[in-house]
C-alpha cells in the first residue's frame, strides 16, 4: 500500500475514549445487575433487554472500528446502536407500566438531579458508573428504572449528536471504501474516454465525463451528463 494510501485511511478503534461509549456500557451493566435482581431469570425479557443494551454498546465499538475503512458502514452501526437503546428504553417504560410504578416526568426532582450529573461530568473517564450509585444500586426498582430512563436519554442525545456529524462527514468526504469506489468509477471513465473512436467531451455544468444519447422524440444524438439526473448537462454532437 502507497503513503497515499496511508493517509486516506480514517483514524478508528477509539471507542473507548467516546462518551457514548462509556455511557453504553453503564446501561449494558446495569441491565445485567437489574435483570438479575428485579426479573425472572426464566423470563424472555430478560434476553431481550440484555441483547438490546450489549448491541447499543458493541455497535457503538464496532462501528468506531469500521470507520477507517467505510463512513457508510460506520453510520449505520451507530444508527442500530441508537435503534437498540431505543428499545431498551421501552423495556423499562413497560417495567414500571406494568407493576404500576410512577414513572419520573422531566421535571421530577430525581430526574433533574440526574441530568445535573450527567451535565456536571466533563471528564473523559471510561468508567463512569459510580456517579449513579446512589439510583443505580438502589433497592427500589422503581427508582432504578427510572434513573435508566433518564441514562438512556442522554445517551441517545449524544448519538445522535455523533450520527448528525457521521453524516455531514459522510456526505463531505466519504470513506475510504467510497473513495476508492469513486475512484475506481473515474478510472473506468477515463478508460473508456481513451478507447472511444470520438473524443468523450466534459459536461459544461458539472466537469464529470458525458455519454452518447438518443433524443426520444427526435431521434438525434447528443451528448448527456453521466451524472444525469443530478446534472442534467447537454452537449450538441
Amino acid at each position: 500500500m502507497t503513503d497515499q494510501s496511508h493517509r486516506r485511511i480514517r483514524p478508528s478503534g477509539g471507542y473507548r475514549e467516546l462518551r457514548s461509549f462509556a455511557a453504553a456500557t453503564i446501561l449494558y451493566d446495569t441491565t445485567v445487575t437489574f435483570c438479575e435482581r428485579f426479573l425472572d431469570k426464566r423470563s424472555r425479557t430478560v434476553d431481550q433487554m440484555v441483547q438490546a443494551a450489549r448491541s447499543g454498546r458493541q455497535n457503538i465499538a464496532e462501528g468506531s472500528r469500521a470507520a477507517a475503512t467505510s463512513s457508510q458502514t460506520e453510520l449505520r452501526l451507530i444508527n442500530v446502536a441508537r435503534a437498540s437503546l431505543d428499545e431498551l428504553l421501552l423495556d423499562y417504560e413497560d417495567f414500571l407500566r406494568q407493576r404500576r410504578l410512577p414513572a419520573w416526568t422531566k421535571e421530577h426532582p430525581e430526574a433533574v438531579r440526574v441530568r445535573d450529573r450527567w451535565k456536571e461530568d466533563r471528564t473523559d473517564r471510561t468508567d463512569q458508573s459510580d456517579l449513579y450509585t446512589e439510583w443505580l444500586d438502589c433497592s427500589d426498582p422503581g427508582v432504578v428504572a427510572n434513573a435508566m430512563i433518564c441514562l438512556i436519554h442522554q445517551t441517545n442525545y449524544l448519538l445522535d449528536r455523533q450520527i448528525n456529524a457521521l453524516e455531514k462527514a459522510f456526505i463531505g468526504d466519504g470513506g475510504y471504501s467510497e473513495n476508492l469506489a469513486a475512484a475506481r468509477l473515474a478510472q473506468r471513465q477515463r478508460a473508456r474516454q481513451a478507447a472511444a473512436p470520438v473524443p468523450i467531451p466534459d459536461c459544461p455544468r458539472c466537469g464529470k465525463l458525458m455519454a452518447l444519447r438518443t433524443a426520444r422524440t427526435s431521434g438525434t444524438q447528443f451528448w448527456g451528463c453521466t451524472a444525469y439526473p443530478d446534472c442534467k448537462g447537454t452537449r450538441k454532437l
